[in-house]
């Protein structure tokens, strides 16, 4: 690393950055989602696993299938929004491992061996999981808005859009530029004193 960041940056990922429910009536172009994947993906997971799946939500017709899923308050912003990212996790990823962890290549045996369903399960959740936060600020830094939720029913979401099982959606995420007009003051957070230790 050259240091830190500059102040721009850090407000652009973090101080200035909102979650958004409304969004301009703005494309998100097919390059831009790409960008988007092609930055969170380089982010670590344990043993670079990289389980995260992503479908990117975009035409009527495909909201129109994820609408009977939303729940009522999620509803009217995910129509709108230019995409939803379903973020999703592959119950398979160990099939990668050889490629992607190639100085162990049988380390994805691990995640098949019987009595290690828990473990997988929580290896699985664990890293798609931080995939999805890269996936958040990969947005923002290019630019674009987030709005990631998880209101909405995950049997519904994985019947219509993963019928074979294989990938389980994790959370949903609408993506654009967002209607900075529509903004509630920010809610309080907890400071370091009351969520942290040195020891």
């Amino acid at each position: 690393m050259s240091g830190p960041i500059g102040e721009g940056a850090l407000d652009t990922l973090f101080r200035k950055a909102r979650t958004y429910s409304k969004f301009q009536d703005r494309e998100v172009r097919e390059d831009v989602l790409r960008k988007i994947w092609d930055l969170a993906v380089l982010g670590p997971t344990s043993a670079n696993t990289l389980p995260m799946r992503v479908v990117f939500v975009k035409s009527r017709e495909a909201k129109e299938r994820l609408k009977p899923a939303l729940a009522p308050g999620n509803l009217d912003k995910t129509m709108a929004a230019p995409v939803t990212a379903i973020i999703a996790m592959d119950t398979q990823f160990h099939e990668h491992v050889p490629r992607l962890f190639p100085h162990n290549p049988k380390f994805g045996e691990l995640f098949m061996q019987p009595g290690k369903e828990e473990f997988t399960r929580n290896h699985i959740m664990r890293n798609a999981s931080l995939q999805g936060g890269y996936f958040i600020l990969a947005a923002r830094a290019l630019g674009l808005d987030v709005g990631p939720m998880s209101g909405f029913d995950n049997a519904k979401v994985d019947a219509e859009f993963f019928p074979d099982g294989r990938w389980k959606s994790n959370f949903l995420c609408n993506i654009g530029y967002g209607d900075g007009l529509t903004l509630h003051p920010r809610l309080p957070r907890l400071s370091f004193e009351e969520a942290c230790r040195i020891e």
